[in-house]
């Protein structure tokens, strides 16, 4: 039987290296914050319980954690005092007796199936358990000492011995406490660090000098990567990208250079679709199966249904909802708007707050006024309607079923269906005028070059 987890994740640390404005926790990897992953993943890892550590004044980090794990706990360090001393902060929570996970909210790559390992390394009865990479270059890392199969102790570099730094096998820092003895540990770290600073890898020793059982289970490295400034951020995002894309292409979609198309975290995408070179994905995209998605297309918030054509170069914003077989082509910009089935949008338009009706044709040059400097008003373009090139719809405006509207047109009434709406310039024509321009023209430049 899995006994009651809970997981309590630091994210007191604000990072000045990366020279933001920002918390260093809220800095997104894939669209989404480093917090929330780390949250997304305890969740994954079947445990329903958890605590966040915040700084002082970090209502914006305790916003986030609460949206990301509804029902967690918000605690505060007002001190930074080291590891143990902000998991302390969190001691209402600890005194329910609950085994323990420490994690860091920027070490956004860890996944649910590494926490699940600590849960297991607890439930067959250790007391407190680690888990550690091997690596050929420990520099740097705490060195994780094993004596007769135990954990004894976790050793900073700068305090380890010639021998301890040969070690190949290092802290990743993600830590389990057995919950009969985990304040217990905790407490004590402070009576045994000098320097007014509390280390939560003090709790491995202490347990081992009690007698308690301390374990390390293996974690690949990339899993406990850190991010402390903005090249360690990108190469957390890259990590990030490469498990995405893979998870896609196992999944049956094409990537035709994988290493150009970004994802977010959420991106569902569904088999025989293909994916162009560089193109970008926002939070919040749905791609049906069979859909195109052409090169150098921008997509966040939208949805396409399966047999769509997007791109290239097209921009599908929050809202945008194609239908089954809908073509949108290069240099379209769609916003809040429901192109429904067999629609045609095939360059150089704007849709924005709109309905667009099954087979219907939108020229070339096409606009939506949607915006009127103050507010969003609506269009509506029925099914099988024709507007031609270069027209401008001001909304709120309706198009009917099989209407044509002119090209050129500005249209700022209602059209009935099966209608032609012509709103231009009437075009005149003086027979002549071009060729006694010329002269005309011809003439006064000769007269200025005699000057």
């Amino acid at each position: 039987m899995s006994r009651p987890t809970l997981a309590v994740i630091l994210a007191a640390g604000e990072g000045t290296r990366m020279k933001s404005s920002l918390s260093k926790v809220l800095h997104a990897v894939a669209g989404r914050p480093m917090l929330a992953h780390v949250l997304a993943s305890v969740r994954a890892a079947g445990i329903g319980d958890a605590a966040v550590v915040v700084g002082p004044g970090r209502e914006d980090v305790a916003e986030v954690a609460r949206k990301s794990f509804p029902g967690c706990s918000v605690f505060t360090q007002a001190e930074r005092k080291g590891t143990g001393h902000a998991v302390l902060a969190a001691r209402e929570a600890l005194e329910g007796r609950k085994d323990v996970i420490v994690l860091y909210a920027d070490t956004p790559l860890v996944q649910s199936r590494s926490i699940q390992a600590l849960k297991a390394a607890l439930e067959e009865g250790a007391h407190v358990a680690v888990l550690g990479f091997h690596t050929a270059n420990p520099t740097g890392y705490g060195r994780l000492v094993i004596e007769d199969g135990a954990l004894a102790r976790i050793v900073e570099e700068k305090d380890a011995t010639a021998d301890q730094k040969v070690i190949g096998f290092c802290n990743g820092g993600l830590m389990a406490l057995r919950g009969e003895t985990s304040l217990s540990l905790l407490d004590a770290i402070g009576n045994a660090n000098a320097k007014g600073e509390y280390y939560l890898t003090d709790a491995a020793e202490i347990a081992h000098g009690r007698g308690l059982k301390a374990v390390a289970r293996p974690i690949a490295e990339e899993e406990v990567q850190g991010v402390n400034d903005r090249a360690q951020l990108a190469a957390a995002e890259a990590v990030m990208q490469t498990r995405l894309r893979t998870a896609a292409m196992k999944e049956g979609v094409t990537l035709v250079a994988p290493d150009t198309v970004f994802f977010s975290y959420d991106t569902v995408i569904g088999n025989d679709v293909v994916v162009e070179p560089n193109c970008w994905f926002g939070p919040g995209v749905i791609i049906e199966s069979g859909a195109v998605i052409h090169a150098f297309s921008h997509l966040e918030g939208a949805r396409v249904a399966s047999g769509a054509s997007v791109g290239p170069f097209a921009r599908l914003r929050p809202g945008a909802d194609l239908g089954r077989d809908v073509k949108v082509g290069n240099f379209v910009e769609i916003k809040a708007a429901q192109v429904e089935e067999g629609a045609k949008i095939s360059h150089l338009s704007y849709i924005g707050d709109a309905r667009v009706g099954a087979e219907a044709n939108i020229g070339a040059g096409t606009i939506t006024c949607n915006y009127d400097g103050y507010l969003k008003h609506r269009t509506d373009i029925g099914a099988g309607a024709f507007i031609g090139s270069n027209s401008a719809l001001v909304a709120p405006v309706k198009v009917g079923d099989n209407a044509n509207v002119g090209a050129g047109s500005v249209i700022t009434r209602d059209v009935a269906g099966d209608a032609l709406a012509v709103a231009r310039g009437r075009q005149i024509e003086i027979a002549g005028w071009a060729k006694n321009y010329r002269a005309a023209k011809k003439a006064e430049k000769a007269a200025k070059a005699k000057r």
